[in-house]
């Protein structure tokens, strides 16, 4: 692969995005700009690589690099992409080694753009970040955070991790990676939590992972991708909009409020059914005696409410669920899915070290025209991409 830096001082957390590439096994090309330099030196660039560093199409000119290696990459990932890049790129400018590069891929081509947030929200930046997402190729959303000096918003490079997840599922689906372009997706991920004091709360074990691997999955196909995580402790998404919640009504609320104009809505979060009727202020303490039982009142059915508010506010929307079952899984989950009405119903059995807290998960996706699909047991990466796929199905035609 090819990994073009830009010239911003994001480019030190390149390095490690690199170190991740070439140790699990990929052969990464490194065509930094003269600007990239200025922040970290080719003999950097070049040790964590093994291999050589140019910039110039007249570097080893009788080897063309200025087209070969364009031509002989399996995917272009570039990280930062500064304004001027994404300006060269959409514009089809070829000034130095890297947009010649770009010019010359046909493959899955990736963008992490690194900015100050009034570079990012520039109406010109934003004209060029829709064109090349309209030619296939993944623009990635900046994080939001501290940037260069005292300054905080969106224009943040993505943690390191995550744009080596990125780059792992471009490759994985290299041919294929645009075919959620243009889609606007909400997911919902982790576990709602319901207060009974300021101390303690009602639960479950769900991670998030499996809705964090939906995230990633449809950013690199080339959603818009907003995440609703309810008490997650993982690294966001790269090019994903996240935004926490905490309870059940929360949730509700929020995703009530995003899933106007998307295209459709994957409710992975596990929800808590109920919550106690009323949350003291302080912490309840021991009174020697039985404690006061805690009265519980049910929670809203955010599934259902989403199914019977679509003609109203989201016509057309695709809607998915997720039900997490201990035993009689399709039956419960066919029951399930009449009861919900959602188009589709994601069923994984749970328990026993299955599906909470690990990286792999296995389950079927029930579809309201009476098909099944069974996911056998894999990264949760290949649900994802499952569930995409029927999506995606639904979106052609």
């Amino acid at each position: 692969m090819v990994l073009g830096v830009g010239g911003g001082i994001a480019a030190y957390k390149v390095c490690e995005l690199l170190r991740r590439l070439t140790e699990s096994g990929h052969r990464v090309r490194v065509v930094p700009t003269d600007e990239a330099l200025r922040f970290v030196g080719e003999p950097t660039w070049a040790a964590l690589s093994g291999q050589p560093v140019e910039t110039g199409v007249w570097d080893r000119v009788h080897e063309v690099p200025h087209v070969r290696i364009g031509q002989s990459a399996d995917l272009v990932f570039v990280a930062p992409a500064t304004a001027n890049i994404l300006a060269k790129a959409a514009a089809g400018l070829a000034d130095d080694l890297l947009t010649n590069t770009l010019l010359t891929a046909r493959c899955p081509v990736v963008f992490a753009p690194a900015m100050h947030t009034e570079m990012w929200e520039h109406p010109a930046t934003r004209a060029n970040v829709e064109t090349l997402r309209s030619r296939g190729a993944v623009v990635l959303d900046p994080a939001e955070g501290r940037l260069t000096g005292s300054d905080s918003g969106r224009g943040r490079l993505p943690d390191p991790v995550e744009l080596y997840e990125s780059a792992r599922l471009a490759l994985r689906r290299s041919g294929g990676a645009d075919d959620l372009a243009g889609r606007r997706i909400v997911i919902s991920a982790g576990g709602t939590r319901e207060a009974i004091d300021p101390v303690r709360f009602i639960g479950n074990h769900s991670s998030g992972k499996q809705g964090y691997a939906l995230a990633r999955t449809a950013a690199a196909r080339g959603a818009d991708v907003t995440l609703i995580a309810a008490n997650v402790s993982l690294p966001d998404p790269a090019g994903v909009d996240v935004i926490p919640v905490t309870s059940a009504a929360e949730l509700a609320e929020t995703v009530q409020e995003r899933r106007v104009g998307a295209d459709a809505v994957v409710m992975a979060a596990a929800v808590a059914d109920f919550r106690p009727s009323s949350s003291v202020g302080s912490k309840i303490k021991k009174s020697g005696g039985e404690p006061d039982p805690i009265e519980l009142t049910e929670n809203p059915d955010i599934l259902a409410d989403l199914v019977r508010t679509r003609a109203e506010r989201a016509p057309g929307q695709t809607i998915v669920g997720f039900a997490a079952e201990t035993d009689d899984v399709v039956s419960n989950g066919r029951t399930k899915l009449e009861r919900k009405g959602c188009d589709l119903l994601v069923v994984n059995q749970v328990g026993r070290g299955r599906a909470f807290g690990t990286d792999d998960n296995q389950a079927v996706i029930l579809g309201i025209d009476g098909s099944a699909t069974e996911v056998p047991r894999g990264p949760k990466e290949d649900l994802a991409d499952q569930v995409w796929d029927l999506v995606s199905g639904r979106f052609h035609g």
